[in-house]
């Protein structure tokens, strides 16, 4: 069981600039982020994997970069540039199986919000 701990999240305008953090209780083999708004389906934002691949959602390529600390055992997303269909809350999962984009099982923090405001 891998306990996962999320932060960083918070209220900024149009252009500024957010960095989550995610803390893992253990190992993990892949790490990610995916957000949710009120009425909408989970999206996929961005995910790293253990040896080092990484994705983005089209959305974000570009002002999204998901890096990793493996002696912290933490996981980062520095999101610049940031808009109003940014807003959301924000998931940091890992271990699941399939496609990053569709991940299945695996664990998942509580979450933090982000709020973009123009």
């Amino acid at each position: 069981q891998v306990q996962l701990q999320e932060s960083g999240g918070g209220s900024v305008q149009v252009g500024e600039s957010l960095r989550l953090s995610c803390t893992a209780s253990g190992p993990t083999s892949s790490r990610g982020w995916f957000r949710q708004t009120p009425g909408k389906e989970r999206e996929a934002v961005a995910a790293a994997y253990f040896r080092g691949r990484t994705y983005y959602a089209d959305s974000v390529q570009g002002r999204f970069i998901i890096s990793q600390d493996v002696e912290k055992a933490t996981v980062y997303l520095q999101m610049n540039n940031l808009k109003p269909e940014d807003t959301g809350m924000y998931y940091c999962a890992s271990d699941w199986t399939g496609l990053w984009s569709r991940p299945k099982g695996g664990y998942w923090g509580q979450g933090t919000q982000v709020t973009v405001s123009s």
